[in-house]
């Protein structure tokens, strides 16, 4: 009994022996392998498990907007704006963005967020929805236009090639993306950018559509139906 005894006790101590020398051995092994097999496996202190989905994610994101990006876009203001709430204040972030394409399609959008990000994302979204289709005829406007909105008063008067945009402020921003070239502007009325910006857009939707001018028939000139000849249709008889 006592020789049983002692040879059971011999194996249960060494048991134990043989696990400590697979895991020492274990160790040794992961030591050697190269770090592309470890990030494989997903080890701490190598980076997460390999499978690239986010990347894969923010690039197509990034084509995608870089297609989608067909108007050029400006950020007239940026503010804090704090509401007063039941349970104390709520702070959010308001953005005005400028939206245009330089020939003739621009606009404006306002919006909040509690990110400054998500308040121009938002403002970029409600500008396109508010898109003005407007007149240029040789680089300016048709006519002369006096607006007000608000507290703001704008001026514009068309100019010759040549002039430039000559108008400060946010007047400037929303006619240098609609395509404006040779325009005088004044703002008149108060020094708030959103009020300006919006007195403007207005100014513009307000401009009268101008039927472009036939060609001047100079005396002595070769007519056919009325028209120069270098114009009118010849129809075979």
């Amino acid at each position: 009994m006592p020789e049983e005894i002692k040879k059971n006790e011999e194996e249960k101590t060494e048991e134990p022996a043989v696990v400590l020398e697979e895991i020492e051995v274990e160790d040794e092994e992961a030591k050697k392998a190269p770090v592309a097999q470890l990030k494989s496996k997903g080890r701490r202190g190598f980076g997460a498990p390999s499978g690239g989905g986010g990347g894969r994610r923010r690039g197509r994101d990034d084509r995608k907007n870089a297609e989608k990006s067909e108007y050029e876009q400006k950020i007239v203001d940026i503010a804090r704006v704090t509401r007063v709430m039941a349970g104390g204040k709520r702070m959010r972030f308001r953005a005005c963005v400028v939206l245009g394409n330089r020939n003739g399609k621009v606009g404006v959008g306002l919006a909040k967020a509690a990110d400054v990000t998500n308040a121009i994302t938002k403002a970029v979204e409600q500008a396109k929805k508010n898109m003005l289709l407007m007149q240029i005829v040789n680089g300016t406007i048709v006519h002369e236009v006096r607006h007000k909105f608000g507290a703001a008063r704008i001026l514009l008067k068309p100019s010759k090639q040549g002039t430039g945009i000559i108008a400060g402020g946010a007047a400037r921003i929303v006619l240098e993306l609609a395509g404006i070239k040779n325009i005088v502007g004044k703002i008149l009325g108060t020094s708030n950018s959103v009020n300006n910006v919006k007195c403007v857009m207005e100014a513009l939707r307000s401009l009268k559509y101008v039927e472009p001018k036939a060609k001047k028939i100079k005396p002595g000139e070769p007519r056919i139906n009325n028209q120069p000849a270098d114009k009118a249709e010849v129809k075979n008889i």
